[in-house]
């Protein structure tokens, strides 16, 4: 199983291009960079500046979308990176979030992410990209991993990607569910990576507080009964807190997390802490990792709360206190 981490572009391009050296030289097997054009800088320009300072690790998209960007447009950029880091990139493609929604724009259908993602693999494969769609010059294979939450795209994703993202966390039921949904499709083994958001910690009571605001956004979301089933209640209010320029992407997470507080309260946060997230000493997050592999998840997705820090304290932590562990148990990722 593959050790990934989730990488904002959050600063100067060039020190995003030196963290994605220390986190390859730490161990870890993927950086994954996420896309949202107004927050960030730029998903694809940020990981050619990483495949320029980088020689082994793979680097990906987790996600771009076929909204913001035209699939042509998302295929060239694709290309070009997959150039600079020949074998090692992957195109993370999902219906859009964060970069689609502050645009004034609506997230892709489902129709639309099919559509979108069969363009984008006939462009990089030579062909031309549809009626009335041009071939590419010079096209470089580049592997299109689909993610998805809801059973219709988990199903779409099993049935033209060459991956699955999931983003529902680590929790067994839905886990199992999730991939259940992927295989449904028949086209056999399909890669997985789960997301989740990690902490190697010695208090998950006392550090599942910073996990509110993600509670309380996917609650409001249409995810209250799923998080309830797993023993996480969150109380949704009316209107939610005023929380620039929203809960999952606060500039001040510590305010997100105060304002969340009357919503979420520490037992709820915890459950969501064990059962949805990697949170827990280094012995226990290997455990739930050897628990993944033997699920059949060929990666795993790492990711801190906040998106305007690099994940520093994450890389360190589970660099010196986990892959030691999964080394020694024989779970070491596979290359």
């Amino acid at each position: 199983m593959k050790i990934g981490i989730r990488i904002p572009p959050c600063a100067p391009v060039p020190e995003i291009a030196d963290f994605a050296r220390e986190v390859e030289r730490a161990g870890f097997d993927q950086a994954w960079f996420p896309d949202s054009q107004l927050l960030w800088r730029d998903v694809f320009a940020t990981a050619a500046a990483a495949a320029a300072a980088t020689s082994s690790i793979t680097l990906g998209t987790a996600v771009t979308n076929v909204v913001t960007r035209h699939p042509s447009v998302v295929a060239g950029a694709a290309r070009t990176v997959a150039e600079l880091a020949p074998g090692r990139f992957v195109l993370g493609v999902g219906v859009g979030n964060s970069s689609v929604v502050p645009a004034g724009l609506a997230p892709s259908t489902r129709a639309g992410l099919r559509a979108g993602v069969e363009m984008i693999r006939r462009l990089l494969s030579g062909v031309d990209g549809g009626p009335g769609v041009a071939r590419m010059r010079d096209p470089v294979p580049v592997p299109v991993h689909i993610a998805a939450s809801g059973p219709r795209n988990l199903r779409l994703a099993g049935e033209i990607g060459d991956g699955a993202i999931l983003l529902s966390g680590v929790a067994a039921e839905p886990l199992t569910a999730a991939l259940a949904q992927v295989a449904a499709a028949g086209r056999g083994a399909v890669p997985v990576t789960v997301s989740a958001f990690c902490r190697v910690t010695d208090s998950v009571a006392r550090d599942a507080r910073e996990l509110k605001p993600v509670c309380l956004s996917i609650a409001s979301n249409g995810g209250g009964s799923f998080l309830a089933r797993a023993g996480t209640d969150v109380r949704v209010p009316a209107t939610l807190p005023e929380v620039h320029p929203d809960l999952l992407h606060a500039e001040s997470w510590e305010d997100a997390v105060r304002a969340s507080e009357p919503f979420v309260d520490d037992d709820a946060a915890e459950a969501f802490a064990r059962r949805f997230c990697l949170y827990g000493t280094a012995e226990e997050i290997a455990a739930r990792l050897a628990d993944l592999r033997g699920r059949g998840v060929a990666a795993v997705l790492l990711q801190h709360v906040g998106s305007y820090d690099l994940p520093r304290q994450l890389a360190g932590d589970f660099a010196t206190r986990v892959l030691p562990l999964l080394r020694v148990k024989g779970a070491q990722p596979v290359q």
